[in-house]
């Protein structure tokens, strides 16, 4: 089992930043990709950007590419979402999610997800 807590998250201005630290615990070695997904109030759950764990390889969703980085310290066991250029359309539950096994980096079929933490951007 993989344990994920979300933090960071909170209100901020448009076209401020936000960074979100994902940690992961519990059978961590087992790690191939974390990724993060988002979902605003009435829509789908949306990829964000996935990066792999061991090999530092990342996929970014079009929308998010330029403003969103992610990152991992394998060290911490954590992997970050640096938010830059925030919208108001950025507003959303973020989730950090881990997978176990190799997949394509944006399949929602992640197989531990965290409980997720609320950003707001005020315009």
């Amino acid at each position: 089992q993989v344990q994920l807590v979300e933090s960071g998250g909170g209100l901020v201005q448009a076209g401020g930043s936000l960074t979100l630290p994902c940690a992961a615990s519990g059978r961590t070695s087992s790690i191939v990709t974390m990724g993060w997904f988002r979902q605003a109030p009435g829509k789908e759950r949306e990829f964000v950007a996935a990066i792999s764990w061991t090999g530092g390889s990342t996929d970014y969703a079009d929308s998010m590419k330029g403003r969103f980085t992610i990152a991992r310290s394998n060290a911490k066991n954590t992997v970050y979402l640096q938010m830059n250029s925030l919208k108001s359309e950025d507003t959303a539950v973020y989730y950090c999610a881990a997978r176990t096994y190799r997949a394509t980096m944006r399949d929602y079929n992640y197989n531990f997800w965290g409980q997720g933490t609320q950003v707001t951007v005020s315009s």
